[in-house]
């Protein structure tokens, strides 16, 4: 059973003295707001919206954030928070069953997967940065480019060792003075740096029918897709199933309410990938032409092919491309670090190391699986599993499969171990509120299981080609 209100805000300041936690609710939302924004919602947002009705997908998807993704960061958070634990520690909280040690180990995997080719692709944003800011803004855009640049195997790892590095050196300071400081100063950039561009996107000739096509919903272009897509967006933004709100739940303070905090990080995280909407879609329509709908299908390309040239075609397009690269770097950056965070303190949890002991353990992970995703696209790219390219198996593997699953066993130790009452009295410790406790037992009992059953299966029948997405 969870403390009553007293007991728990008691135990809390005795049992965080020998855990690191953020300063209080504001770098707790920040950090989680940076590690939910992400390149997810500066380049697949968009993308997704564009394809799948616009302004409905947007409804759609809103309606989820506030509903599923809602119960999802609910449930992790207040997991971590009540246990002071990363996952395998908060699941053999309650239990040291062989499900308890496969739903806690396969959440705290995920991260370590996810975040070496993370760091890679950190990496060519940052060589795009670097580009934007030495004046080479018709070489960006040069039809072979990209190309070029990740097939060269120098190039690509050099890059990736570049971004590996600045995760690294966040993590090793710590929650306050690492984590906490770095979401600080880089989210309330990247927000003006957002605001700023899209303000410039949509203000230019033609951008109109973009931007109507993207915030007006229109039920004529309603499917079944809109929802299974928008529930797969929703899921992956918010970085569920990845072990860092676990991680992050238990670095908070019995004092800051959970479910206040819930609702300002999807609040962050659904006003960027909105802005990135605002700054791309409008761009598309206005310097695509009678092109925009095939440019805006374009996918991953987007940020590094099709934006290139969109800038190119601007009378600013250095000061923009420097702005935008500058705030996808930020929004991966900040990602990245809740990814090794979480790896951080599986570590120090289970294997009783020191941080920087952790981070150096990290490191070696990031740097054997991130050189097997750089090298996958030229020295290795004679090596396929399942058809695909390192990178591309490491996402589909810890995306479409692995992702699902552990979210599923989150549920299922909700439901069967820590229970939703005793959800709710962690989630209302210190006398916090818990207004939308109903909405959030209806979508453990009856949808959300059913919900990640729909996303493991059509992510797995999508990389099939069974449909697209």
């Amino acid at each position: 059973m969870f403390c009553n209100r007293k007991e728990n805000c008691i135990m809390s300041a005795q049992s965080q003295d020998s855990r690191a936690t953020f300063s209080g609710k504001l770098g707790y939302v920040l950090a989680t707001a940076g590690s939910a924004v992400g390149l997810g919602n500066i380049w697949r947002f968009p993308y997704l919206a564009a394809k799948y009705g616009g302004g409905i997908f947007l409804l759609v998807y809103l309606i989820l954030v506030v509903t599923f993704g809602y119960s999802l960061i609910i449930s992790e958070t207040a997991l971590g928070r009540k246990t002071g634990k990363s996952p395998v520690g908060a699941y053999h909280y309650f239990s040291r069953s062989p499900f308890a040690t496969f739903g806690g180990w396969i959440n705290a995997i995920i991260p370590m997967i996810i975040c070496p080719y993370y760091c890679v692709i950190g990496g060519w944003v940052l060589r795009y940065l670097a580009g934007y800011l030495a004046g080479g803004v018709h070489e960006l855009a040069g039809e072979n480019y990209f190309t070029d640049f990740i097939s060269s195997a120098g190039s690509i790892e050099g890059w990736f060792l570049v971004f590996a590095l600045c995760t690294l050196a966040v993590i090793i300071f710590g929650v306050q003075n690492g984590i906490e400081r770095a979401s600080k100063i880089m989210m309330p950039v990247l927000v003006v740096l957002a605001v700023v561009v899209a303000i410039y996107s949509m203000t230019r000739p033609g951008a109109a029918g973009g931007i109507k096509y993207f915030l007006i919903p229109d039920f004529g272009r309603f499917s079944w897709m809109t929802v299974v897509v928008a529930i797969g967006q929703m899921f992956y933004s918010l970085s569920c199933a990845m072990g860092i709100l676990f991680t992050y739940g238990s670095y908070m303070k019995k004092d800051v309410s959970i479910e206040k905090s819930t609702f300002e990080v999807a609040f962050f995280d659904t006003l960027i990938a909105v802005l990135a909407g605002l700054m791309i879609i409008p761009a598309v329509f206005a310097f695509s032409g009678e092109n925009a709908a095939e440019n805006l299908q374009a996918g991953p390309s987007l940020m590094f092919i099709t934006m290139p040239k969109i800038f190119e075609n601007m009378g600013i397009g250095m000061i923009i491309g420097i702005a935008f690269f500058l705030l996808v770097f930020f929004a991966a950056l900040t990602s990245a670090v809740s990814l090794a965070e979480s790896c951080a303190s599986t570590l120090q949890d289970e294997w009783h190391v020191g941080r920087k002991a952790a981070t150096l353990i990290v490191g070696v992970i990031m740097l054997v699986l991130g050189s097997l995703s750089s090298f996958g696209f030229n020295l290795l790219s004679n090596i396929r599993i399942f058809g695909m390219d390192f990178l591309d198996f490491f996402d589909f593997l810890s995306n479409s499969v692995m992702m699902p699953i552990a979210a599923m066993a989150t549920c299922l130790l909700v439901l069967r171990s820590a229970t939703l009452n005793g959800i709710a009295s962690e989630v209302t410790a210190c006398g916090a509120g818990f207004r939308q406790r109903k909405i959030y037992n209806f979508i453990m009992k009856y949808l959300a299981i059913v919900f990640l059953g729909v996303i493991l299966i059509s992510s797995v029948l999508n990389v099939l080609g069974v449909i697209s997405m």
